[in-house]
Formats: C-alpha cells, sequence, structure tokens
C-alpha cells in the first residue's frame, strides 16, 4: 500500500464522516448505522482510515473529568493523533470546550472549511449531524489534530 498524503488522509476523513450522518446518538458507542457519540465517531473514522484502534477506551461517564478537571480527552487525542497548527483544515479533527472553565471533551471532524466552514459531530439528542461552524462553536475550539 503506498503512503498516504496528509491531505489525502484529511479528504478520507471527511468522506468516512459523512458516511455516518444519520447515524443515532450513543453513549459509548461507535458502531456505523447504530449508534455513537462524539468520541465513538472518531473512533469509527480512525478505523476506516487506519484499522483497528490503537487501544481500548475504558468506560467513561456524561460527566467525566469534570470533578478531577482533568483533560484526560486531550491528552489521549496528544499522545494517538497529529497536532496541528495549520490553519483549518477539512479533515481535522476538531476538540471543544462546551463551557468555560470545565473539562474539553467534545468532538467533531471539519468537513467544509471556506467562507461558510462546517463540521460533522455526535450531538446528544441529534445523532450525527453536519453543523455550520458558526461562532458560538467556533470560539470552543482549543485544539485540532490530524488523524495521522
Amino acid at each position: 500500500m503506498t503512503e498516504r498524503t496528509r491531505d489525502d488522509l484529511r479528504r478520507a476523513a471527511v468522506q468516512a464522516a459523512r458516511a455516518w450522518i444519520g447515524t443515532p446518538y450513543q453513549h459509548q458507542a461507535s458502531v456505523l448505522g447504530a449508534g455513537c457519540d462524539c468520541l465513538g465517531l472518531v473512533r469509527g473514522i480512525w478505523r476506516a482510515l487506519h484499522g483497528p484502534e490503537v487501544r481500548a477506551i475504558p468506560a467513561y461517564g456524561p460527566d467525566w473529568s469534570e470533578t478531577s478537571g482533568d483533560e484526560a480527552l486531550w491528552a489521549a487525542l496528544a499522545q494517538h493523533l497529529t497536532p496541528t497548527p495549520d490553519a483549518m483544515q477539512p479533515g481535522q479533527v476538531l476538540l471543544f470546550r462546551m463551557r468555560a472553565g470545565s473539562v474539553a471533551k467534545h468532538l467533531g471532524i471539519l468537513s467544509d472549511a471556506g467562507a461558510s466552514p462546517k463540521f460533522i459531530h455526535a450531538y446528544s439528542g441529534h445523532g450525527v449531524v453536519e453543523s455550520p461552524l458558526s461562532p458560538p462553536w467556533a470560539r470552543r475550539v482549543v485544539a485540532r489534530f490530524d488523524l495521522s
């Protein structure tokens, strides 16, 4: 198999993410068409691009890391993905802090970085959707990663 470029991987990540649109939201799940949460979506995209996951994901509750303030998801992403200082590019994994002072624990895949940016994410009550990366969402982005 030939080495894929970063741009090839980013395009493939967007294509894989779009396949998940319509998958119902299911906490801790990662099954295309059956259910996933935001981490499960990224895990599914990883599997589509690279094969088996590099490690088992421990069980986590909806409020994980909030009491300790530990940025566990950010640390795990930095360990297994490639942090990128590049300008926003489709295919990057976006890490969001949903409330000021809370841990960062929502993920999405940037699907369009143009004049009307969009991202794909699994959102409680909505399932996997493609949403505008509107200013309220954009200001919550705290880190970006490549799936390489």
